[in-house]
């Protein structure tokens, strides 16, 4: 088997799953979101174990 029909096959496969990723997904809401760029915005990280306060 050459590479070309493997590199084909995950092309569509990437492409699939943006697709289907797009369709389910809820529009994003540009006045709610943090700014892409938030150094020193105040706005506080969250959503992940490295954004949890260090506790001792």
């Amino acid at each position: 088997m050459s590479r070309r029909p493997v590199a084909i096959a995950v092309a569509l496969l990437l492409l699939g799953i943006l697709a289907l990723d797009t369709g389910i997904s809820a529009p994003l809401n540009p006045f709610a979101a943090p700014s892409p760029i938030a150094l020193g915005s105040g706005q506080a990280a969250g959503g992940a174990h490295c954004a949890a306060p260090a506790t001792r």
